[in-house]
């Protein structure tokens, strides 16, 4: 029998680590697990229900209910991937709006939502064959990853990106608000005290400021071609 192998990919916000990871799963027939959607479907419950107040977040409250979260991807068989489902909702929308992502970094700072999200993400990597995105899968989802991919670009870039994607679902931001908003996850990311952002020591980065979606993706799918080909040799 052919062996999967489990492809993680972290790197910083609006490297295009999803479009490349969902694309991957496609191509190789594999699950593919957006980590980012669920840590944003987290922020979006505590958002609407009221526990950012005031310019502050009322954390203690908010743990009481971390068990009442619950979260799914559901494949949409129309678009070809699968959407967050957050207590039986899709939130696809809601989540990807620059109101959750000013917040979203707060949330992933908390031990405890990092847990439980951490424990879910090890489920659904448990017989291989997945393509995992986000911040710290190399490095504590899944240390043993056969493939490990870092994506990085300069904020500028990211943030281009980012604001003819807001752009286009009709979002009323400017770019100022978006290379803010970058640099400000970044930080947030890189220094938080339980899993910050780094690349794992065997992963591979790709720096892809000026490096086609198409050439890229090419580059990867190959390396995950070796890599499969390795270990069924």
């Amino acid at each position: 029998m052919k062996k999967n192998i489990t492809i993680a990919i972290d790197g910083f916000s609006s490297t295009g680590k999803s479009t490349i990871a969902k694309e991957l799963a496609k191509k190789l027939a594999y699950l593919y697990v957006d980590t980012g959607a669920m840590y944003r479907a987290v922020t979006l419950y505590a958002m609407q229900n009221g526990f950012f107040k005031d310019n502050s977040f009322l954390e203690n409250l908010f743990l009481k209910e971390l068990d009442k979260i619950e979260l799914e991807f559901i494949f949409n068989p129309d678009l070809g991937f699968s959407q967050m489902y957050l207590n039986g909702k899709n939130v696809e929308r809601e989540i990807r709006g620059l109101d959750v992502s000013k917040l979203v970094s707060k949330i992933a700072t908390i031990s405890e939502v990092r847990k439980k999200l951490v424990a879910q993400q090890k489920e659904y990597g448990k017989s291989k064959g997945v393509v995992m995105d986000g911040r710290d899968i190399g490095t504590v989802v899944f240390p043993n990853a056969e493939l490990k991919l870092f994506m990085t670009a300069s904020p500028e870039k990211r943030a281009q990106r980012r604001y003819k994607e807001l752009l286009d679902r009709g979002d009323d931001i400017t770019y100022d608000e978006i290379l803010k908003n970058v640099q400000h996850r970044d930080f947030i990311d890189s220094n938080r005290k339980d899993s910050p952002l780094r690349k794992a020591d065997d992963a591979i980065e790709f720096d892809n400021s000026n490096l086609g979606l198409e050439d890229q993706f090419e580059r990867i799918y190959n390396l995950a071609l070796d890599k499969i080909k390795e270990i069924n040799s």
